[in-house]
């Protein structure tokens, strides 16, 4: 298995790039963008993958690791070849991938020349839960799970006697400060922390 190549590029079109190792040429095919970063003589480092047929041996190449993880992935697909997984990577960028197979919306792969909706749809279906999402949607999960458990905390507060404004305020003030993933007794014992000793003028029944 050939799984990267460092050399000097000889020559190279829309399609694939013929990279200099030791002086043998490697016919690498690779996505027009890519390609476009390339000048002949350039010193270049692509990680690969070696497809293996009956008729011929063929390099795909790729700038970063997680492009031929994906490409590797899309490959395990029924329906799905070696130059459809490279044009959907010449459409889409890793984290567009990961987030429309994390959102199940398979759109984006009926966009790539040669993917049809069933193989779209099967696309989203065999490589659910199997890509990492992307930063973005990490965050955007991080940031709703935050502002959960900030609302437990303020409900908690109002249940001890603060009005829902100090429970707030407070809240406020602590989750900035707290780790990130506090949970709701943590941030509690903080927030109690900075309201200060108990209420005692609470009004009696």
């Amino acid at each position: 298995m050939i799984s990267s190549l460092r050399g000097r590029v000889l020559h190279l079109d829309d399609e694939s790039v013929v990279v200099d190792v030791g002086g043998v040429g490697y016919a690498v095919a690779v996505t027009p963008q890519l390609s476009r970063e390339f000048h002949a003589g350039d010193e270049i480092v692509l990680h690969t993958h070696l497809v293996v047929r009956e008729d011929a041996f063929s390099l795909y190449g790729f700038e970063s690791r997680d492009e031929l993880v994906v490409f590797t992935q899309l490959l395990s697909v029924s329906g799905v070849g070696p130059k459809s997984a490279l044009g959907v990577l010449a459409t889409l960028t890793v984290d567009q991938v990961a987030d429309a197979v994390g959102s199940e919306d398979d759109a984006p792969f009926r966009r790539v020349s040669g993917i049809g909706p069933k193989t779209a749809k099967l696309i989203v279906v065999q490589l659910a839960g199997k890509l990492r999402p992307s930063g973005r949607a990490t965050t955007a999960s991080a940031g709703t799970a935050a502002t959960a458990v900030n609302g437990q905390v303020v409900a908690a507060l109002v249940g001890l006697g603060w009005s829902e404004r100090v429970a707030l305020d407070a809240v406020a003030a602590t989750s900035a400060d707290a780790p990130a993933g506090s949970t709701v007794p943590a941030l509690l014992k903080l927030a109690l922390a900075h309201l200060g000793p108990a209420r005692t003028d609470l009004p009696h029944g």
